[in-house]
């Protein structure tokens, strides 16, 4: 229930659903329980998703669009002649073969006659490309099962080894050294890596520092800093070490959902939130658009109250039950004094660290061959990684905007701290129009020098992510969607999906997962983790949503519990030793 003096544009759905829908029940729900899911991101349609399943009255608070940083972004005023907007994002995302939840999400959306709904727009990348600026690059072709080599110690280091010294051209006793560190991590137990590893970054973990210049820049940074977004001297060994595991035994787990590397067959909203949002109307979930959460109000324990601002004033939001999926940057703000009382281990959040992780759209007008796949551009001071969309989508690009659009350019710029190459300053400090050209010219290193790949009379346009807004006045940028970043230690600041308000659940990428890695994955997780929490405190008969475990080597097992002996007495992993 609203009351106050807002009339926000509110897009309702039909009665609400009964019986079994999907994975629960409406019996599961106290008949006429409210909750109110305080942002419309990956995590907060999560939540709706599994809440409206099992016949909760849901309603959707969000400020600006659903999907949040998954979501597209039409370019305004580009289409032409009966075609829709030229599509742009916060930046392009994979959906690797490690993924569970997300999948299993797509796998309950209908889409048109897919038999598994918007799991089958997903499609298959053949390879990686990792460009560098002298042009000598290589391209990684991702391991198949039959490919797979014996889990074994010495054969792990030895294939493995082999493998990064080719693929990475390193020296040989770089690539065993690299092996020897996936070894340590992989064959440690629970408890040195959240007592051990998650306290140490990870340039200190693979000693970067005393390395070559190719090992700093492939194995240090470009796993963190190109990948995840992270940085390598503060990022957790664990978090990174992790990440790794899952890369690494994608082609060997039993049951994974699909191939490394997928990517959508189309624009986001197209291809899976708009589908996406139509489901969750058809289960009874209601949305209200231009609402931003600015407080909660909590008497003995329990929010009663949900206070939100939008165009047209302020409003009070009344539920049994409040799920604040915000990010970490915008939920922390809520935290009053009354709410810290009832819940003091939301005070660690404020030690969370973001930065910038954006992107950015070229639109050209021909086809750009780079690669079938994603290109990270190792040698980028602005660590950037992209994709070439019209080569991947059902729906070709030409059909978009005034017509003369042949390809689109997807980039991330993961490092906006590093000055550029044209005019030696950071991202942060770089009008849009200087992001443009000087992403533009860092790529134009990496790919040639005589402009056969990306000419400058082939740009039609380009689109930066609106969240990114110049202030011309302090002379930077401010970004209203930073990333949460994984830093040594921050674990124990991260929060459960409920605590000590009753009423009050969690869902986001900075609430405590198995996955510990801000992603739309994470995301998913922590609302799960959310709803089952909401069902127990309510003691629903309902089915908890299904959560799933990262993936673990079942051959490295025997070594696991012996390390896990070691770290009791003290003693390093059995691999760890000085090289």
């Amino acid at each position: 229930m609203i009351r106050g003096t807002m009339a926000m544009g509110m897009a309702t759905a039909g009665a609400l659903s009964a019986g079994v829908v999907g994975s629960g029940s409406a019996s599961g729900a106290p008949p006429g329980a409210r909750v109110a899911v305080l942002g419309g991101g990956v995590a907060g349609l999560t939540a709706a998703h599994e809440l409206a399943e099992r016949g909760f009255r849901v309603t959707v608070y969000e400020k600006r669009a659903l999907g949040g940083k998954a979501r597209s972004i039409p370019v305004p005023g580009t289409g032409a002649g009966g075609r829709p907007d030229l599509p742009g994002e916060h930046g392009f995302r994979f959906f690797p073969g490690f993924y569970q939840h997300i999948p299993d999400t797509m796998r309950r959306i209908p889409f048109g006659g897919n038999a598994n709904g918007v799991w089958d727009n997903l499609i298959e990348l053949t390879e990686a490309r990792f460009a560098r600026r002298d042009a000598d690059d290589f391209r990684i072709l991702p391991l198949s099962p039959a490919a797979a080599a014996g889990a074994t110690q010495d054969a792990f280091q030895e294939t493995v080894g082999a493998m990064i010294s080719a693929s990475l051209n390193l020296p040989a006793p770089e690539g065993l050294y690299f092996a020897n560190r996936l070894l340590v991590f992989n064959s440690s137990c629970d408890a040195r890596r959240l007592g051990q590893w998650e306290r140490m970054g990870w340039n200190e973990f693979v000693g970067g520092h005393s390395r070559s210049h190719e090992f700093r820049a492939l194995i240090s940074r470009a796993l963190t800093s190109l990948l995840v977004a992270a940085k390598d001297e503060i990022a957790s060994v664990r978090t990174i070490g992790t990440m790794g595991e899952q890369f690494l035994g994608n082609p060997f787990q039993v049951g994974n959902d699909g191939p490394l590397d997928r990517v959508l067959n189309g624009p986001t909203n197209a291809a899976w939130i708009d589908p996406w949002v139509a489901r969750l109307r058809e289960l009874g979930v209601e949305f209200r658009l231009g609402a931003r959460v600015v407080g909660l109000d909590v008497r003995d324990r329990r929010v009663t109250a949900a206070r939100i601002s939008g165009p047209d004033g302020a409003a009070t939001v009344e539920a049994d039950h409040f799920v604040v999926a915000l990010p970490v940057e915008q939920a922390r703000t809520l935290w009053s004094p009354e709410v810290l009382a009832a819940w003091p281990e939301l005070a660690g959040m404020a030690h969370l660290y973001v930065d910038w992780m954006t992107g950015i759209q070229f639109y050209l007008r021909r086809p750009a061959t780079i690669s079938r796949g994603h290109t990270a551009y190792i040698d980028a001071p602005w660590s950037l990684t992209s994709i070439t969309q019209n080569q991947l989508w059902t729906r070709k690009l030409p059909e978009y905007g005034d017509g003369t659009v042949a390809d689109c350019l997807s980039v991330d710029i993961s490092d906006w701290n590093t000055p550029g190459v044209l005019y030696g300053k950071t991202a942060k400090e770089c009008t849009h129009e200087e992001i443009a050209r000087e992403t533009w010219a860092q790529l134009r290193q990496h790919l040639d020098d005589n402009e056969s790949t990306l000419r400058d009379a082939d740009l039609h346009s380009w689109f930066l992510d609106p969240g990114v807004t110049w202030q011309g006045d302090q002379r930077r940028n401010v970004n209203e969607d930073p990333l949460l970043i994984n830093t040594a230690g921050s674990w124990e600041h991260r929060p459960t999906a409920h605590g000590g308000v009753e009423n009050l659940f969690l869902a986001g990428d900075y609430v405590r997962t198995d996955v510990d890695l801000a992603t739309m994955e994470g995301a998913n997780e922590s609302a799960r983790s959310a709803v089952n929490a909401l069902l127990d405190v309510v003691g629903s008969d309902a089915p908890r949503c299904r959560t799933y475990r990262m993936y673990r080597a079942v051959e490295l097992e025997p070594l696991r519990a012996l390390d896990a002996e070691r770290w009791a007495a003290g003693q390093p992993n059995l691999f760890d030793r000085p090289t």
